[in-house]
């Protein structure tokens, strides 16, 4: 029998203060520090436990020892991911939910996606060249507004964008914000559902047909386990389920725009070794490039794990970032390097950008081919159908800001197509 051991501690009421002062690197540092890949520490005035690595990712996502119910923060629910939603189910009800997400992921879907990016890409693209300069993410959230809107079968009028862009990146935005910023958050994420309640309300009144297949469609008819429709409020929040993170890869767009200009030697071998070396290319960018810092669960009985004893309720926070960049797990992880890609087995716990585990039963990001497709598209037409240049700016990015995006915005000039 395994020797009981003491988690190691953070002193100190409370560090919540702490968390938001070192952002991204709150749990790598302590990590570090404690030689240790858990710890314990006090956050939003509870108990909780930190920790990183590929063993502890696989324990995270085992659905026998943590539930997501209760995990996120109120505030957390109110700005980023709405409530009542599939982050906050389990067992069962989580199964079920979850596949109707799953179901939306088709091949032919996927292609569906990939034709839509290239269209509005190429539409942005003409009026960029009327333009003397644009702030690269400031256009990608309104690109990924109309792609997100398009492929989920939710209209959107060319007046709306601008006004649906801002709310849907604001509800990213604004999650771990204080004070002003917050409360934008809120109203952001009110509007936007008020927005998907009606759309839902008028497709259930057979107001309005969108295509069988497609986000809207599925959600508004989806059934529960008991056999009844998802009520009005919820349907809202599992829709901008759909849209919100599709938008939210106008950052990992940004990411991958700076990684060509902070790599040169990049662009020489993406034009030289095709597709292959895209999807290596893109998955080194959401390795290397800070996106969700942590995941969150709770204890869901007493158990035992490596003689740690984890209580039933403590909420528990996953190191995405530091895991990501473990030297354990990857080597040299603070270089930037696709080709590590090219003898990765592929595991469900060392890369976990958007979280760990299996899509269709645990809590991994449904949306990740997604982005991973739209990712790769738009770097294609950046390397080989659009010129343009780069002009002195400051391309830093914070690891303290949550989420954090290039300080510039990634300002582009002289864009023409090719």
């Amino acid at each position: 029998m395994m020797e009981q051991r003491g988690i190691p501690k953070e002193s100190g009421f409370d560090q919540s203060i702490g968390l938001l002062r070192e952002g991204y690197m709150y749990i790598p540092n302590r990590r570090h520090s404690f030689q240790s890949d858990l710890f314990e520490t006090r956050l939003l005035g509870q108990k909780a436990i930190c920790m990183g690595g590929k063993e502890a990712a696989e324990i995270f996502y085992d659905n026998t020892k943590f539930k997501r119910s209760g995990a996120a923060p109120k505030r957390v629910q109110k700005t980023l991911f709405g409530e009542n939603g599939v982050q906050t189910l389990d067992g069962e009800e989580h199964k079920h939910r979850k596949q109707m997400f799953m179901s939306l992921m088709s091949s032919e879907r996927l292609e569906h996606l990939n034709n839509i990016t290239y269209k509005h890409l190429d539409t942005m693209a003409t009026d960029w060249e009327k333009k003397g300069q644009i702030i690269l993410y400031e256009e990608a959230k309104k690109l990924m507004t109309r792609v997100a809107c398009e492929w989920a079968g939710v209209p959107l009028w060319a007046k709306e964008v601008d006004k649906r862009a801002d709310d849907l990146s604001t509800i990213i935005e604004s999650s771990v914000s204080m004070g002003v910023n917050y409360r934008k958050g809120k109203q952001a994420r009110n509007r936007s559902e008020n927005w998907m309640k009606d759309l839902i309300a008028q497709v259930r009144n057979e107001e309005r047909m969108p295509e069988e297949g497609t986000a809207l469609y599925t959600i508004a008819w989806h059934r529960d386990l008991q056999g009844d429709l998802l009520e009005p409020d919820v349907a809202a929040v599992e829709l901008l389920n759909i849209l919100r993170p599709i938008v939210a890869i106008a950052i990992y767009i940004s990411f991958t725009t700076l990684a060509v200009q902070q790599f040169p030697e990049q662009e020489r071998k993406l034009k030289e070794n095709g597709s292959d070396y895209y999807q290596m290319f893109v998955q080194e960018v959401r390795r290397y490039y800070p996106f969700f810092p942590f995941a969150g669960a709770r204890v869901k009985e007493n158990f035992t794990w490596e003689g740690y004893s984890f209580k039933k309720g403590t909420l528990t926070l996953l190191d995405l970032y530091g895991t990501n960049h473990d030297h354990r797990l990857w080597d040299n992880p603070d270089r930037f390097e696709p080709e590590r890609f090219k003898t990765w087995e592929g595991s469900p716990f060392d890369f976990i950008p958007q979280g760990g585990g299996d899509h269709y039963l645990g809590h991994r990001c449904a949306g990740e081919w997604i982005t991973v497709r739209v990712m790769k598209v738009v770097l294609d037409y950046f390397v080989n159908r659009l010129d343009y240049q780069v002009p002195t700016q400051d391309l830093s990015f914070s690891m303290v800001s949550m989420p954090s995006i290039p300080k510039s915005g990634i300002k582009l000039t002289h864009v023409k197509k090719v």
